[in-house]
């Protein structure tokens, strides 16, 4: 296929990687301003992967719109909805569009595939990748798997068989509701267990697992998704990379945080756990872990106290 990714950042860059190893044709775009986008020009490289000599790295938007049948969007979440404007300046007539990011819009509550519709594009034609997995792991060879969701079946079906290959398995996503707010909210789960570790409260990352998972759930329920679905690799099936793993940005701005050391890298998690709150309070879900994440981070409270007290609660039934 014909494949643009927008965005080079460090998921966009793999992306791009991938796909042009699994027999595709890329455009790579990026922002002339960006320090990504130059510098993979200059240099050919950045810290995650080298620049396949095969794709077409460019700074032109209306190119790597119109050039392609498929576009994958890897951009900062809270950026999309004023970046899909200057994406549908250009023609995108029966062009399909993966959003391979995860978030929700702190200002709206809308979920990422909703911002898309919203500004212009087919619900048809809209789909989701979300899942585990680490570019690190994934350029050293060790597979993992994925999921493909969107309000089209067809289109879910399409993109898995094609985006499929040895190092990433997709799986068919059935319920595009779960499968976002599931991989938004497993960043905050992430900051959780950065925060434990970094105060030497590693022990409690078992239920912050299986009281997050339940959290969410009960979230993804109340907003007409299947509660299953925290229970997948949208959510609970990618603990492993997020909850522990050293590659882990959320989990690694969480131990930084408590311990009072500067992280400059992006931590989506952070402004989810304010939408998070948000959806709670909107659908009237009880959300404990997300409301400690959001008192740490906004409210100025002390993180061990916040996670103490939270494991601390009356005794009551586990679900």
């Amino acid at each position: 296929m014909n494949i643009s990714v927008l965005g080079c950042g460090r998921w966009g860059s793999f992306i791009g990687w991938y796909l042009v190893n699994n027999g595709h044709n890329v455009v790579q775009w990026g922002r002339s301003d960006s320090k990504s986008f130059n510098v993979l020009k200059v240099s050919g490289k950045n810290e995650y992967v080298e620049l396949d000599k095969r794709i077409n790295l460019t700074d032109d938007l209306k190119y790597a719109v119109e050039s392609s049948d498929v576009i994958i969007i890897s951009i900062s979440a809270q950026n999309l909805r004023s970046f899909m404007k200057n994406v549908l300046k250009y023609d995108i007539s029966n062009k399909k569009f993966v959003l391979c990011m995860k978030g929700i819009e702190v200002e709206t509550g809308k979920r990422l595939s909703e911002v898309v519709i919203e500004s212009g594009v087919n619900s048809d034609n809209v789909a989701v990748w979300v899942g585990p997995g680490h570019i690190q792991a994934f350029t050293q060879g060790y597979p993992n798997c994925m999921v493909i969701d969107s309000n089209n079946k067809e289109l879910v079906k399409f993109l898995a068989d094609n985006l499929r290959s040895d190092l990433i398995r997709f799986y068919y996503g059935d319920d595009i509701i779960g499968s976002e707010i599931g991989a938004a909210a497993k960043n905050v789960m992430g900051i959780a267990a950065g925060m434990l570790d970094g105060g030497g409260y590693t022990t409690l990352k078992g239920p912050l697992m299986a009281r997050g998972a339940r959290e969410v759930a009960r979230l993804i329920k109340a907003m007409g998704g299947n509660e299953l679905s925290a229970y997948g690799l949208c959510h609970l099936g990618d603990y492993e990379t997020t909850l522990f793993s050293p590659y882990s940005n959320n989990r690694n701005f969480g131990e930084k945080y408590v311990k009072g050391e500067e992280f400059s890298k992006l931590a989506e998690g952070v402004s989810t756990a304010k939408a998070m709150r948000e959806l709670g309070i909107k659908y009237n879900v009880d959300l404990p872990i997300t409301n400690a994440v959001y008192s740490i981070l906004y409210e100025n409270k002390e993180p061990l106290n916040e996670f103490i007290k939270l494991f601390s609660r009356s005794t009551r039934k586990e679900f």
